[in-house]
């Protein structure tokens, strides 16, 4: 058994070492804070497109838009969607100002690590992008030029994922603080998350 185990354990270096490179938060530029400052957000509607693949495969960076693992089986779509839409309601809850708009969202890749990478990866990548765009609640018009953020997280493994799950910090808790974060760089209300970082991913 201790042959398998490791065995395994090379293979899964061997095929993510393929994968390593670097990744990224960015977008093009941040709003004025003084704009946005004036802006409280009514509504967040998140779209997940049907053109995206999904899967629940439990391997090592499974060739899907979306992989999530983070709740139990279901719709996966939902549940990015539900991801996404917390994370960002709790980054834009620091706006509020007499402007009522509307954070429209289109999901363009949600690929969270998996439980097997999870366990036996030497490290791992969340892959998140997303097209976002503010309007006018009242009246529909365009506030921002639609924008693509990429928000590639770090994400935690072995022993590390354990002691983070334990402690409340589960990939769920993990990648909504830091859409939280984004969101808000990406607005002016915030510190500009905004990096390139090397590592394991897909």
């Amino acid at each position: 058994m201790q042959i398998i185990k490791v065995a395994s354990l090379l293979l899964a270096s061997a095929l993510l070492s393929a994968c390593s490179g670097s990744w990224r938060v960015d977008y093009p530029e941040s709003l004025s804070g003084a704009t946005s400052k004036t802006w409280h957000v009514s509504s967040i509607n998140v779209s997940v497109p049907d053109s995206l693949s999904v899967s629940d495969e439990n391997t090592y960076a499974p060739n899907a838009d979306i992989v999530w693992h983070g709740d139990p089986v279901g719709d996966r779509r939902v549940q990015v969607r539900n991801v996404m839409q917390d994370g960002l309601r709790q980054g834009v809850s620091v706006l509020r100002g007499a402007r009522p708009v509307q954070m429209n969202v289109e999901l363009v890749e949600f690929h969270a690590v998996t439980p097997i990478a999870v366990n036996n990866a030497p490290g791992a990548v969340h892959n998140i992008r997303f097209n976002v765009q503010m309007v006018d609640a009242r009246t529909g018009a365009a506030l921002t030029q639609g924008t693509q953020i990429s928000a590639d997280l770090g994400a935690n493994v072995g022993a590390t994922a354990v002691i983070s799950a334990q402690q409340g910090q589960t990939q769920k808790v993990r990648i909504r603080a830091h859409l939280s974060r984004v969101i808000r760089g990406w607005l002016g209300v915030g510190p500009d998350p905004r990096g390139v970082f090397t590592g394991v991913g897909r």
